[in-house]
């Protein structure tokens, strides 16, 4: 292999590091934004009201569900809790799958 060769293919390894750990906390991170998204719709805050719904969304980005505290702490009940409030919230098919994903990683 060339120099030239070598260096390309290192770089590229090198990069391909660095792009891993954002790739695999890319989805669960679209999962909060969908549910935080869901949770503004339902409170009256569309997309037209500005500065509330920004608010909104910081603090639904950064918070820590309290789920995970009420549930407990084992998968059981955290499976007990987020099935009660998906059927609460009417959720079915692809949404109640979001729902339930986001709320047990929590």
């Amino acid at each position: 292999m060339t120099k030239p060769t070598y260096i390309v293919v290192v770089s590229l390894f090198v990069s391909g590091l660095c792009v891993t750990p954002f790739a695999i906390a890319g989805p669960a991170q679209q999962n909060k934004m969908a549910t935080c998204n869901a949770q503004a719709n339902e409170k009256g805050l569309g997309e037209g009201k500005g500065d509330e719904r920004k608010a909104f969304m910081k603090e639904c980005m950064s918070a820590k569900q309290a789920k995970a505290v009420k549930a407990g702490g084992t998968q059981q009940n955290k499976m007990k809790t987020c099935n009660k409030e998906a059927g609460e919230k009417g959720l079915k098919g692809d949404e109640r799958k979001t729902f339930m994903s986001t709320c047990l990683s929590n």
